[in-house]
């Protein structure tokens, strides 16, 4: 290895150091920090950014990687993985350092305040913060603009590539004009069924059906690990260190199944990623919408299917005997498909969610594009809700304050959620191709195998649209109506 490419490698290693403290800080600040401890916590984070963005753009490493962007002696993945660094360097050295270590502070101070903004019901105290946030994020748009990229699609360009809102718009014109007046003929309906799930939960017990769950997905425990959090999350490092979380309500068991299965679908991508670029910068999934294909397949085509609780709803009944002694399996399978308008997108129905979506693309448009102000999200936040479900929001907790991601700064990540269930039902479709998806549902060892080799092993190595592709063809969202209109026809028997 010449000397240019030793250097690469060991400024590569030195940043990914970096990452990887940001990493088991934000995990540790999610779940078990104390709470006093995030003002010294978030100075010691501003030295470490600092020192992080002094290596992104200092002369010696960009002369490295400017040289590395030239040659035409490198491997596709290594030509690829320069080509990314080159990008995000300039990106970076577009921020004003001062701004971009405060912003990293600020970050690892927010989310505690919303945490603590949600639990006191008070979005005043979450507000100041949120402000900044969103200031900043609309300096990156400005910062970070380009002749095909302006406002919000700068955002949007972040956590999927050559998804702007031109697409977008397109993408979600097509919800609203077929699937919205099928929601509304089924919301009109009501399902039959003897027995709901009721009363209380052992919290515990929770516990211990979501260990089986991780078996059933073929979750590798010493890769891996589960604890709890405010909002469930999936994180990790490279293949060899994936982390999910879930939370537990004692009077609403569905919920930490659901959560649990939507997060070891990431978890397992994460973990069938290729360990060759575990020490690289192409490790991790491919892109957000991609990462939401794979949680919302296991979640809602799998972990939502008759034949998969056909095998497993008797390990639920024994974990639970007295409570759902009366519960049949025809009782619980359309319990966890009934479609009942709400207000918490997490907990939203499969027909409905994409309506929580919307209503947040559409409110990102407006702060980052509009001229809507930070004071003024509530009521905006009511008005669509009522608009789009037909609810009206009673508390900050049930409404704008529910969600963790705009504390996160991840303003343009919501969109992903709506393309990737699409992605998921176009995926599935093409699985079905190569064998009976539904059948043999002990384990998803099968399952995981065909995601591995069609998608899971290219890492982030190329472009999620190129991955996408080369799996299942050209994206198309009727893969994704015709799912849910044919699925919730027979479930409310339309």
């Amino acid at each position: 290895m010449d000397e240019v490419l030793k250097s690469y490698m060991a400024y590569r290693t030195k940043i990914n150091a970096y990452n990887y403290i940001d990493y088991l800080v934000s995990w540790d600040s999610e779940t078990e920090a104390p709470k006093e401890c995030f003002k010294e916590r978030s100075l010691y984070l501003g030295v470490l950014s600092e020192e992080r963005y002094k290596i992104q753009v200092s002369d010696e490493f960009n002369a490295i990687v400017d040289e590395l962007s030239k040659r035409n002696d490198l491997d596709a993945d290594l030509a690829y993985e320069v080509s990314k660094m080159k990008e995000d360097i300039e990106k970076v050295k577009k921020i004003p350092m001062d701004e971009y270590v405060a912003y990293q502070v600020l970050l690892a101070e927010s989310q505690n305040i919303w945490a603590q903004a949600k639990e006191a019901d008070d979005f005043d105290m979450f507000a100041p913060t949120l402000e900044k946030i969103i200031e900043f994020n609309k300096k990156l748009c400005k910062y970070w603009e380009t002749d095909e990229l302006k406002g919000y699609d700068v955002l949007l360009n972040e956590y999927e590539k050559n998804m702007t809102t031109k697409e977008y718009d397109v993408f979600f014109n097509c919800l609203k004009e077929k699937l919205v007046p099928f929601v509304k003929i089924v919301s009109s309906k009501k399902l039959e069924y003897s027995n709901a799930l009721k009363g209380k939960f052992d919290i515990d017990k929770q516990k211990e059906f979501v260990k089986y769950l991780m078996d059933v997905l073929c979750f590798d425990k010493n890769r891996g690990l589960v604890k709890e959090s405010v909002h469930p999350f999936t994180s990790g490092y490279g293949t060899n260190d994936v982390r999910f979380t879930v939370h537990y309500y004692e009077d609403l068991l569905i919920s930490s199944i659901f959560s649990a299965i939507h997060e070891l679908g990431h978890s397992i991508y994460e973990q069938q990623g290729n360990p060759k670029y575990n020490d690289t910068f192409l490790s991790g999934g491919a892109s957000m919408a991609m990462h939401e294909s794979q949680s919302r397949f296991f979640e809602n085509i799998i972990g939502r299917s008759k034949e998969f609780w056909s095998i497993h709803y008797n390990k639920l009944k024994d974990i639970f005997k007295e409570e759902l002694v009366d519960v049949s399996l025809d009782d619980f399978y359309l319990h966890i498909n009934e479609v009942a308008l709400q207000f918490i997108r997490t907990e939203a129905d499969e027909l409905t969610y994409p309506l929580h979506i919307m209503l947040r693309y559409d409110l990102e448009k407006m702060m980052i594009d509009g001229d809507l102000k930070v004071n003024e999200l509530p009521d905006k936040w009511n008005e669509l809700t009522k608009q789009y479900l037909g609810l009206d929001v009673p508390n900050y907790s049930l409404g704008i304050l529910q969600d963790v991601h705009w504390s996160g700064g991840s303003i343009g990540y919501f969109p992903t959620y709506a393309l990737g269930s699409a992605y998921a039902s176009q995926i599935f479709a093409h699985m079905q191709k190569d064998f009976d998806v539904l059948n043999n549902l002990e384990t998803t060892q099968k399952i995981n195998e065909w995601l591995k080799e069609k998608i899971h092993i290219y890492s982030s190595s190329m472009e999620s649209k190129d991955i996408f592709e080369n799996a299942v063809g050209r994206f198309d969202p009727n893969y994704y109506i015709d799912y849910l209109i044919e699925k919730y026809s027979k479930v409310y028997n339309i």
